[in-house]
């Protein structure tokens, strides 16, 4: 069985295959959460499941894992990911990941292997948290680090609710969020950024993610001519949104190390080229391997935004959108990752992700871990994502032999 392979044709077929769903000009796809594009590809992939025999389930918040039996009962070996997307996504973010599942699960029926303990592929709903915040929702849901009924009530920019969108897609499961357990979880993943490419290497063995904290701040100021009013006379929320943005950029800079911010949203009320702005909405995303260094940015952007507030004289509603901790992968599930790219041929680098990611969602629970393909050029969340079939090859091998090493075989 460590000559066993996958079938790279068949796995890029399928990739392409989930991207005409959704399909955006120049190669990419956009398929939110729970919109009629997401459904359609979970029809695509749930169909894909049965014909490969699996026991399909949907869970209330709207997972569906396939699983494959084993010789014996309990506990599966779990992988899988996501195949939501941005709105300008492209075609392996999460997708990936759920179709070498699947791969990896024809390549063990064609060669009549049954493994001791089951297998499972499974995608998360609201990986992305482009729709819906927070993120890794589904997967969060699942493992209990989220609230079903707070999740199922968070409602999208058009005040719909997650509950009401998976009722009109027909993924209103009826299964509880933690029937399916893990024995093990595996995510095979494109790195979304620069470092192996950069590097020449084309495995990725992940130690952990990154913490994540993710805040709103909604600024209310006064609305008034941009030309007669003194500037220092002025209680402008644009402003203030301008400047909480770049605090956060400035925070980040000054700390140093894996301190990121990003202000991926801003938002200004009338928005009209001469009125000073009267609302703005700003958000302001920080990430940090460490948690202490995640706290101190946090206090930092919190000293920030009481300045703003006083000295410009408005006023800021801070929200949290999410907030996860960073997570420590098992070591020994890291090695497995790491051994089984050298005893193929290939290159390894241990590594931290910079994104969330599902697997993350599992590791407080069973051992958990990630495998990385390079992304080219770092780009992903784009049209030009890309990564080419022989690295995808390697990575759905690694994880071929990862899977069977952890579920055994009869």
């Amino acid at each position: 069985m460590n000559n066993l392979r996958i079938d790279i044709d068949r796995l890029m077929r399928r990739i392409r295959a989930l991207g005409e769903i959704g399909a955006l000009e120049g190669g990419g796809v956009c398929r939110l959460a729970l919109s009629d594009e997401d459904k359609a590809g979970r029809d695509l992939v749930v169909r894909w499941m049965r014909e490969l025999g699996l026991d399909v389930t949907v869970d209330r918040i709207g997972n569906v894992i396939g699983v494959r039996a084993g010789a014996v009962q309990g506990p599966p070996v779990m992988t899988g990911s996501h195949i939501d997307t941005v709105a300008t996504g492209g075609l392996y973010d999460g997708n990936l990941g759920v179709l070498a599942g699947l791969e990896v699960i024809e390549t063990l029926n064609e060669a009549g292997i049954t493994t001791h303990h089951p297998l499972a592929v499974g995608f998360f709903t609201n990986e992305e948290g482009a729709r819906f915040a927070p993120d890794m929702m589904g997967s969060g849901v699942h493992q209990g680090a989220l609230s079903l009924e707070e999740c199922l009530a968070t409602v999208d920019s058009d005040g719909v609710s997650v509950g009401e969108h998976l009722e009109r897609i027909g993924y209103a499961g009826n299964v509880a969020a933690d029937s399916v357990r893990a024995r093990a979880f595996v995510e095979l993943h494109v790195e979304q950024g620069p470092v192996l490419e950069k590097e020449n290497i084309v495995i990725g063995a992940v130690t952990g993610v990154q913490g994540i904290s993710w805040t709103q701040y909604t600024v209310t100021g006064t609305s008034n001519h941009a030309g007669t009013t003194p500037m220092n006379l002025r209680h402008d929320a644009g402003y203030v949104a301008a400047a909480i943005a770049t605090g956060a950029r400035r925070i980040a800079r000054e700390m140093g190390g894996d301190q990121v911010a990003t202000s991926g949203v801003i938002e200004l009320a009338p928005n009209l080229v001469n009125v000073i702005a009267c609302r703005a909405r700003v958000t302001v995303d920080l990430r940090n391997t460490d948690e202490q260094a995640l706290q101190r940015a946090e206090q930092s952007m919190a000293d920030e935004v009481a300045m703003l507030t006083e000295r410009e004289g408005v006023a800021i509603e801070a929200r949290t959108l999410a907030r996860f901790a960073p997570v420590e992968f098992d070591r020994e599930m890291v090695d497995r990752v790491a051994d089984t790219a050298e005893a193929l041929g290939h290159s390894v680098k241990r590594m931290p992700s910079g994104a969330g990611h599902d697997a993350q969602m599992f590791a407080p629970n069973c051992p958990a871990a990630m495998i990385f393909v390079p992304s080219k050029d770092g780009i992903s969340h784009n049209v030009h994502e890309y990564t080419a079939p022989g690295e995808i090859r390697a990575g759905a091998d690694v994880l071929l032999q990862v899977l069977l090493s952890l579920a055994g075989s009869e």
